[in-house]
């Protein structure tokens, strides 16, 4: 059983949630990285993320702690290749984005945000691979000002997000579910048992 507190927060977090927004992550290994991601994720109610390693052992561990709740709350997918993601997120009907520094790349605050979109982030040393930039609908960046032109990934990543955060809250995406009555019940169900 739980408080009529906490069915109120999970409800209204449940309210909030954007399905149509999903976060990419290929060949991240710094725990910190994905935990700072997962709460960037959770604060702007992205549902899941998908990570993509070579193999599940790829997955670093991670603890309670560095992820402060959010492993609870966000869902992850893994894949074993970029194929066989950008397939499932193609079929879900999404656009995908890399970040990628690209001559032809565009500015993030010029995508549209709004639609059923998969932003993909690379890894510490190397970023998105060739081929996730191939395989994707387009490729963007995060205009900078400054001498070094790249961002810690988390901070990419929260940049970004809060960017989809923008566009869809000034939609009018966050004061009505994205979920239908039947899958909010489904999740609350779910969440209440968590």
């Amino acid at each position: 059983m739980i408080t009529p507190e906490r069915e109120h927060k999970i409800k209204k977090a449940l309210a909030c949630k954007q399905p149509t927004l999903t976060v990419v992550l290929e060949n991240i290994h710094d725990p910190h990285n994905i935990s700072a991601i997962l709460r960037s994720c959770d604060a702007v109610g992205v549902v899941d993320i998908c990570l993509i390693y070579h193999s599940r052992q790829d997955f670093p561990k991670m603890g309670k702690k560095t992820s402060a709740g959010s492993l609870k709350w966000v869902d992850r997918r893994h894949f074993s290749s970029i194929e066989e993601c950008y397939e499932v997120l193609r079929r879900e009907g999404r656009k995908i984005y890399t970040t990628h520094l690209e001559e032809d790349a565009a500015a993030l605050y010029d995508l549209d945000l709004k639609q059923p979109v998969a932003l993909v982030f690379g890894n510490e040393h190397d970023g998105v691979s060739e081929e996730a930039v191939r395989l994707a609908d387009g490729n963007f960046l995060i205009p900078q000002a400054g001498m070094i032109q790249s961002l810690n990934i988390s901070v990419a990543c929260a940049v970004t997000l809060y960017e989809a955060f923008r566009q869809r809250k000034q939609a009018g995406m966050y004061d009505t579910p994205q979920y239908t009555g039947i899958e909010l019940q489904e999740k609350f169900e779910e969440w209440s048992a968590r």
